[in-house]
């Protein structure tokens, strides 16, 4: 994809957001990084070589927003999380939240995005979902729920925007060195349930032992992502992290059922064992 024109990155404010819009930047892409509360952004435009605005933007109210007429990029970045509980003790109001960010806002801000990029095409939407949907994580249904519904809509959107010259690319990030990421690494909701503890303490040790050492910067994520994004002959789904990277690999070669008892099945058996 040759670099002229705008790109859009949703909740650039942090994390993988932040470190997109400035990599795009970086790369010649004229870059709006956009936020809920621009002062959370106020020195984005001195973190990069190249030209970046920050903007105001609330992806559950995207009739507000005026789009760049020359865009030619946009990503799906902004989400929202929630405490991880077992299904039987979560909150529908949690999931109303995420559902309105993570899936009804992503899915507005696409269908207001789409003429301007087809009127600019080549053009690409990139949609930020996760590599946890890869896998039989408990007590993340209703984020993997809302990020599963992202992957499957980038499949749909895919095809029905390709004739107009619109590329679909969707990242699933493993664990990435963000504020969400250490929040994640406390001390797990789940084990306030005594039927829960014991599988949410085995969850929380595996995942010490063998993803948390994976970590990656969140600079050199967004030069995957970037990478991913400038690819015009490459997949639709990529990783940008050691873990993701493997996880899409291993989902690549194996069937539901080999995924469920490599992920899963031992959570089960221990669990099984506790009642």
């Amino acid at each position: 994809m040759e670099i002229s024109g705008s790109a859009l990155v949703t909740g650039a404010s942090r994390g993988i957001g932040r470190s997109i819009a400035i990599e795009l930047a970086n790369r010649g892409f004229d870059t709006m990084a956009t936020m809920r509360n621009p002062d959370d952004g106020v020195d984005l435009p001195d973190a990069t070589g190249g030209r970046i605005t920050v903007a105001q933007l609330d992806v559950t109210d995207p009739g507000a927003f005026q789009l760049p007429g020359d865009l030619r990029v946009l990503v799906n970045n902004a989400g929202a999380d929630s405490d991880y509980l077992p299904v039987e003790h979560s909150d529908l109001d949690d999931w109303r939240r995420l559902l309105e960010t993570n899936v009804i806002g992503l899915v507005g801000m696409t269908m207001a995005a789409i003429p301007t990029l087809r009127e600019n095409r080549p053009a690409v939407v990139c949609n930020v979902s996760s590599s946890s949907i890869l896998a039989s994580v408990p007590f993340y249904s209703a984020y993997r729920a809302t990020k599963a519904a992202v992957s499957a809509f980038g499949e749909s959107l895919r095809v029905e925007v390709a004739p107009s010259g619109i590329r679909v690319v969707e990242i699933l990030p493993g664990l990435i060195d963000t504020d969400m990421f250490q929040l994640s690494t406390g001390d797990q909701a789940a084990t306030r349930f005594d039927r829960y503890r014991p599988m949410a303490d085995q969850a929380a040790r595996l995942r010490q032992q063998t993803a948390d050492p994976m970590v990656s910067p969140a600079a050199d994520a967004a030069v995957l992502i970037a990478d991913a994004i400038l690819d015009d002959a490459g997949p639709m789904r990529y990783g940008c992290d050691p873990l993701s990277i493997g996880l899409l690999d291993l989902w690549r070669q194996s069937d539901d059922e080999t995924m469920f008892t490599m992920t899963g099945q031992s959570l089960i058996d221990l669990a099984e064992s506790a009642e």
